[in-house]
Formats: C-alpha cells, sequence, structure tokens
C-alpha cells in the first residue's frame, strides 16, 4: 500500500514538473510584460552598440574587416586596377587607406549618440524591433541617429582625408563621373562618400553584435537578456 502511495506521489511530482516545464518553455513575447521587453532589448542594444565602436573604432577596425572596408566607388574601383598597371598603386593603395583610416578615427565619436538613441527609445521601437528582421536593428539606429552622426563623422572625415593629395584629385574625377552616371552623385565627394559607408558599417556590425545576443542570450551573462531573447526561441 505504501509502496504504491509512494508510486503515485512520485508520478504526480514528475507531472508537475513536467507542468512546469512545458510553462517555462511556452514563454513566448506576448508573455512579456512592456517594461521586460523594452528593458531587454535597451541592454541588448547598448551592448551591441558599444561592442561596434570598440570593434570598428580602431586602427585596421574597417581596413581590414571586409564587411565593411570601404572600397573606391563604382567605376572608379575597376579604374584603380588599370591604374594600379601604370604604377600608381601605391597612391591609389594610400587614397583607399586614408579613407578607411578616417572612418576609424570618426567611430568612436559616436558612442553617445548611440548610446542615447537607446536610452530614449520608446516601447514600440522596443517591441518592433523584438519582434521585427534581421534589418531592424539597422533601420533603427539609421533613422535616429544617421543625420547627427554624419555632421559629426564629417569633420573628422574630411580632416583625415585633407592629409592625402588625390582626395582633390578624387572629388574633380568623380564628379565628372557623375554627371555622366558613372557614380552614384552622393558617392562624387570623398568624404561624404566615406561619412556614408562609415555609418553604413556602423550599422551593420551593431545588427551582428545583436544578433548574437539574440542567438545565445544565455552567453550575454545577463537575466534579462536571457528572459527576454530566450522568449523569441
Amino acid at each position: 500500500m505504501q509502496r504504491r502511495q509512494f508510486t503515485q506521489s512520485t508520478a504526480a511530482i514528475g507531472l508537475l514538473i513536467l507542468a512546469v516545464h512545458q510553462q517555462a518553455r511556452a514563454l513566448s513575447l506576448g508573455d512579456l510584460t512592456e517594461g521586460d521587453a523594452s528593458k531587454g532589448i535597451k541592454v541588448a542594444l547598448e551592448k551591441g552598440a558599444l561592442a561596434a565602436v570598440a570593434l570598428l573604432g580602431k586602427t585596421d577596425g574597417f581596413l581590414g574587416n571586409p564587411k565593411v572596408r570601404i572600397p573606391l566607388p563604382g567605376f572608379l574601383e575597376d579604374a584603380s586596377k588599370l591604374l594600379k598597371l601604370t604604377g600608381q598603386g601605391k597612391r591609389i593603395d594610400e587614397l583607399v587607406t586614408s579613407m578607411n583610416r578616417a572612418a576609424e578615427a570618426a567611430v568612436p565619436m559616436g558612442k553617445d549618440l548611440l548610446v542615447n538613441a537607446v536610452k530614449s527609445m520608446s516601447v514600440t521601437d522596443a517591441k518592433n524591433i523584438l519582434g521585427g528582421g534581421d534589418n531592424s536593428v539597422t533601420q533603427f539606429f539609421a533613422e535616429k541617429t544617421r543625420t547627427p552622426l554624419s555632421e559629426k563623422f564629417l569633420p573628422v572625415v574630411t580632416k583625415a582625408t585633407e592629409k592625402v593629395g588625390l582626395a582633390n584629385q578624387y572629388n574633380k574625377v568623380a564628379g565628372k563621373a557623375a554627371g555622366i552616371g558613372l557614380v552614384k552623385a552622393e558617392d562624387a565627394n570623398i568624404q561624404k562618400y566615406v561619412t556614408g559607408k562609415s555609418l553604413d558599417g556602423l550599422y551593420t556590425i551593431i545588427g551582428e553584435e545583436e544578433r548574437k545576443i539574440r542567438q545565445d542570450p544565455v552567453g550575454t551573462g545577463s537575466a534579462i537578456l536571457q528572459k527576454v531573447f530566450g522568449a523569441l526561441k
């Protein structure tokens, strides 16, 4: 009799544990409070933004990373290959290096703006990002920070590219090329081109860092990230 009661009690406990486990696994985005969702995405984005700035805002952050390395635009990239055959390779390499070094110098100046954008985001922004696609983070930061970051980056990029004599020549050649459709109008000025590419690279890496957190929230060691992003798995 006692053995039967023990067996029944054990089975009941097993069912209770299974039910609790299933309930925990059933946690979804809809079960999260707005506060948790908002806090979780803010923590994730701030971590992602700071990590991206640290990765890109150093020597070879752009130049050494094929994903964000800034090339010459349009036909000028192809033309540079011909120029290298005529012995102009060193000067072309200097220009490309200076473009990427300018981006590396500019990125750290965006840290405060990025962090402030995260801190001031609305609950709606947070839920849109949580439930959005792979580009939701990039779209959020581009919408909130692209204009002010462009204004902040441009003087830094201008100063860095002025050190290379080819910069002015680039603007002259690219300006003519834009007039006949070989280069996009927004790429005809090297300073604006590099500034735009710097921001594109920055948002790309922030998005990658945020995706890492989504894929492995436990690895972050953050309870709120585990709760929020675990609910999406």
